[in-house]
């Protein structure tokens, strides 16, 4: 088995779309105006519109609900990111902070309001966990 993606449900999904395009750099490429994917080397983080849900199954899936799940990045240097967000992103949760468990790590949340979690490795461990 093999995680390749995680999905947003939203109901404006062209806000949410252009959100992820300048919080993370990556263009996303769309498959319908309904449905689009910002692919990384890791994982995929699709966005689909609340009109994609009917064809899952009625009502699986309601937008801006999420309060325990967090959409997670590996980023080179996560206070540079933060600057680079700064004016730009609305709700920061957190300013950078060093984890026990060895990340530096900003959270925020989207203009749905689902966490983010940008982090960057800075202990020996946390660096030798996200080796390449």
């Amino acid at each position: 088995m093999e995680f390749v993606s995680i999905r947003i449900i939203t109901g404006d999904i062209a806000r949410l779309v252009e959100f992820y395009e300048r919080a993370t750099g990556v263009q996303a490429a769309w498959s319908t105006e309904d449905f689009a994917e910002l692919k990384t080397p890791g994982a995929t983080l699709a966005i689909g519109s609340t009109r994609t849900v009917p064809f899952s199954a009625p009502d699986a899936a309601r937008q801006a609900g999420n309060h325990n799940v967090i959409i997670e990045f590996l980023v080179d240097d996560v206070d540079r990111v933060y600057a680079n967000l700064t004016g730009f992103v609305a709700d920061f949760v957190n300013e950078p902070a060093t984890m026990p468990w060895g990340n530096r790590s900003l959270l925020f949340r989207d203009p749905d309001g689902n966490l983010v979690n940008f982090f960057t490795p800075v202990t020996p461990a946390a660096i030798a966990k996200f080796a390449r």
